[in-house]
């Protein structure tokens, strides 16, 4: 129930007003006196009283609990904050001489060119270049590049960076002069906030039914944050007709989820699917947002600073649309006004994709931003 609180005058004042109406004689309360004295400390107490009982109110439910106390809060129900994630994607390395072979190890640290944010450089043995026997993967003699994929070595939003931000390679690699990113990575994540937390635990009640979609969308979800999603009922992959078979597409937030990743999200749906109901479990296909633009700043502003903003953010924007978003044309223009607020005067000859047209996103497709040329 609502709890009506007063502060520190208030209680004095009201303390003050019944004495005086219960006295009999006249009673000093002025400024200095014994009596205000013990009104005010009596006030005191009461208002430290009353600030642990709003605290233990505010820890006592879900909607009012914050941070830890929220945490123990779910916990006694099996529910916990998801973790911040570790922003990912791919690096290519260089060299200017291509004489000889040269060798990028795993674990190979790359940075942005300030060295606040580092990459390690990951185990991948898809990677056609990636060789067990010397641990890494080479760069064979005659050709300039190879590239890899690496992980933040801290999670969260700050590893986030544009295409172009990774820079630096932190340790010497003998042969290999240079490192770049041509695409942006933005699916690192803060750990989940106390009102997505709140969210999701309504959504998780609502699941517990389990058989239905609800828990199944709440399943997918709750693996990791930074997944998006679709569901199709009664069809196959390939658009047939299939009673009683549903398949979910499932991204990471990379655009291209491991098989790793999509075994987890097949075993969370597994625990929650209907009997006797098949399912598949399979990764977007990726579609290329390319777009080109002609921005003209506002006087006092740098154009070179205003477009690298702007194309941050529109990486930022096509690369959390999720799956079978579709990308509107109109907001490659609205992203790029309010990339640097009263920047920009003017945005022309936007073209996506060679087109002025939306670029629609099916159920099986999750855009990522290609190649952004601001002029």
């Amino acid at each position: 129930m609502a709890l009506s609180s007063k502060d520190f005058n208030t209680l004095t004042g009201e303390i003050v007003t019944n004495i005086q109406g219960f006295a009999t004689t006249l009673v000093d309360l002025t400024v200095g006196s014994v009596l205000l004295a013990v009104v005010e400390a009596t006030s005191a107490v009461v208002m430290w009283l009353q600030g642990l009982i709003l605290a233990l109110l505010a820890t006592t439910r879900a909607a009012t609990s914050t941070g830890s106390d929220l945490d123990s809060w779910a916990a006694d129900y099996g529910f916990y904050r998801l973790a911040a994630t570790y922003a990912n994607g791919f690096v290519t390395f260089s060299r200017f001489t291509p004489t000889q072979q040269a060798v990028i190890p795993v674990g190979a640290v790359v940075q942005t060119s300030d060295g606040t944010q580092q990459y390690s450089v990951n185990l991948d043995t898809s990677n056609p270049a990636y060789n067990a026997g010397l641990g890494g993967y080479v760069i064979v003699a005659g050709a300039t590049s190879v590239t890899v994929s690496v992980t933040a070595l801290v999670s969260g939003t700050a590893a986030n960076v544009i295409a172009g931000g990774i820079s630096s390679i932190a340790q010497a690699i003998s042969g290999v002069d240079t490192v770049s990113n041509a695409q942006a990575l933005t699916n690192g994540e803060a750990i989940e906030t106390d009102a997505a937390f709140r969210s999701r635990f309504v959504a998780y009640i609502a699941s517990l039914s389990k058989a239905t979609l609800a828990a199944i969308k709440f399943a997918i979800t709750s693996l990791q944050q930074g997944v998006s999603y679709s569901i199709t009922e009664n069809k196959q992959k390939n658009g047939q007709t299939d009673n009683g078979y549903f398949y979910a597409i499932v991204d990471d937030g990379t655009g291209d989820p491991s098989d790793t990743f999509i075994t987890s999200e097949t075993a969370a749906i597994e625990a929650v699917r209907p009997i006797g109901i098949r399912y598949g479990v399979f990764g977007p296909a990726d579609l290329t947002a390319n777009i080109t633009m002609t921005i003209v700043v506002a006087p006092g502003y740098v154009h070179g600073t205003v477009a690298t903003t702007v194309l941050a953010a529109l990486e930022t924007y096509i690369n959390t649309l999720g799956v079978g978003a579709s990308l509107p044309y109109t907001m490659i223009a609205s992203t790029a006004y309010n990339a640097v607020p009263g920047a920009i005067s003017n945005v022309a000859s936007v073209l996506l994709n060679g087109a002025a047209n939306d670029l629609p996103a099916t159920n099986q497709q999750v855009i990522r931003a290609g190649t952004i040329t601001i002029s």
